[in-house]
């Protein structure tokens, strides 16, 4: 095997290692850096607003889960706070 080849796969592999530990660190451990490749980073893209912009009015399920509502019907110009997480 050419001495070149072989560092350049070293290089490489060292390369991969190293961003797999940043991403691993990053997301909290190995598991969830597999699992933000796979599920998250195919959906990932940056929006257009700006602060001070208006949110886009959303189409959202009620509490009862049948009925649907839009963002605008119930805030009525009013400040509005959504709160994305986990609470378990």
């Amino acid at each position: 095997m050419n001495p070149t080849l072989k560092w350049i796969g070293v290089s490489l592999l060292v390369l991969f290692a190293s961003a797999y530990a940043l991403l691993s660190f990053m997301a909290g451990g190995p598991r969830d850096a597999l699992y933000l490749v796979r599920y998250a980073l195919p959906y990932m893209h940056r929006g257009s607003l700006k602060v001070g912009d208006q949110a886009p009015d959303a189409r959202l399920v009620a509490l009862d889960g049948s009925s649907r509502f839009h963002l605008r019907e119930k805030t009525a110009g009013r400040p509005l706070v959504l709160i994305f997480g986990s609470f378990t």
